[in-house]
């Protein structure tokens, strides 16, 4: 295992990513339906055309109980040894050729396979959630400097027909979240049902007006080869039609459900990671800088080796910029009770989300529901109902560990 020299206080300490080569094991989700074909029609395991949801519903958060969390983080003197670790990059850019791959094999299974609408269904499932990951590698990417990687980034969303993504989160959620105005940062008493939809939309119109605001700055329309939302949007008929021409129409009906999958998957986890936190206006009427208080953090090892660290997304948008290998647990940070996984499933079932966050985004900002997000509609009702008896506000906010 590679180690790290530092120097601290003029003594030489040394350290180890005791994770360094977990993080390679998210390269397994883009061969899901590479798998499943083996599985299924290779060896007549039908089950395995569902590969992506048990995944979801049942490996993912049997991990995460086994392995626990871990709330260590690299001395930060090593981050600069992290950052030039080519080891790390290639973790995620390995993923692209990977997705490609079992998105080529899942078309021609679609295409000349005879499947039973079930297994049908259980393979659209399965494409979709590496479709959903895939989004959530080109965010790793889409953050770079690196031509190359920022690139990649775009090829990674073309499967979902997602590329506004790379605007809208880069230059719209990032300086709005935790506020509002942001289409991606879910309210208190709002259902991911309600939010689904309003997020699909809104971040869609986000990103071709933000697009739009810079062609113009440059003394141009939108309807140009500069525009990055056409780029990247370019990317998803040049894919779906080669496959198409491959393997025929019947791969066009996986394609197309499989995006609906996979970007509603990316939305599902938007709406975990704001939940009814809320930006706090300053004197001048603007919002405060975005800290680590306003996002809600995972530290569980398995969800996190497995999403590039995605949980630890407090540390994400406070430094945008860092790597996945660097980022931090902050105790400030309001924490969720498990990992994306388990949350996800609470999240498709409003009532039990409800009855497990509402009640933590409260005591985050000390019992003053006032202070949180609010989903306009609910306001009044979620006042009346979180209202505190007299005295007993707490000053500020507090962190959850559970």
């Amino acid at each position: 295992m590679k180690t790290y020299t530092y120097q601290d206080q003029g003594e030489t300490l040394r350290w180890r990513d005791t994770k360094r080569y977990l993080w390679a094991s998210g390269l397994l989700v883009p061969m899901f339906p590479v798998a499943a074909v083996w599985l299924a029609e290779g060896h007549g395991l039908r089950a395995a055309w569902w590969l992506g949801p048990m995944w979801i519903a049942i490996i993912v958060p049997a991990l995460d109980t086994l392995l626990g969390a871990d709330a260590s983080n690299p001395p930060d003197a090593v981050q600069p040894q992290l950052d030039a670790d080519r080891y790390f990059r290639w973790c995620t850019l390995a993923f692209v050729p990977l997705q490609w791959c079992g998105l080529a094999m899942a078309c021609r299974a679609a295409a000349t396979t005879d499947l039973p609408w079930l297994d049908w269904v259980g393979l659209v499932l399965t494409v979709g959630t590496v479709g959903g990951v895939a989004i959530n590698t080109g965010h790793e990417l889409g953050h770079k400097k690196a031509p190359f990687e920022r690139w990649m980034a775009r090829v990674a969303l073309a499967q979902t027909a997602y590329g506004h993504f790379f605007v809208e989160h880069n230059r719209g959620h990032h300086y709005r979240v935790a506020t509002p105005e942001d289409p991606a940062s879910a309210r208190l008493g709002e259902s991911f049902w309600q939010f689904l939809p309003r997020t699909v939309v809104g971040s869609l119109r986000s990103a071709w007006q933000l697009e739009a605001e810079r062609l113009l700055r440059h003394n141009s329309g939108p309807w140009t080869r500069h525009n990055q939302v056409l780029n990247a949007w370019i990317l998803t008929p040049v894919l779906w039609g080669g496959l198409v021409l491959a393997f025929g129409l019947p791969a066009l009906g996986l394609l197309a459900a499989q995006a609906v999958v996979g970007f509603a998957l990316l939305e599902v986890v938007n709406y975990i990671e704001h939940y009814g936190l809320l930006r706090p206006r300053r004197a001048d009427g603007r919002y405060a800088v975005c800290q680590p208080e306003h996002s809600w953090n995972s530290n569980q090892v398995a969800s996190n080796v497995l999403l590039y660290n995605l949980e630890r997304h407090s540390d994400h948008h406070a430094w945008p910029a860092r790597r996945f290998q660097t980022l931090r647990h902050f105790d400030q940070s309001p924490q969720l009770p498990t990992g994306y996984a388990g949350m996800l499933m609470l999240a498709l079932v409003p009532p039990l989300w409800f009855a497990v966050m509402d009640q933590r985004v409260v005591r985050h900002y000390g019992g003053d529901v006032s202070r949180a997000n609010v989903q306009p509609r609910r306001r009044e009702a979620l006042l009346r109902k979180w209202a505190p008896e007299p005295g007993l506000l707490r000053a500020g906010g507090s962190n959850l560990a559970g």
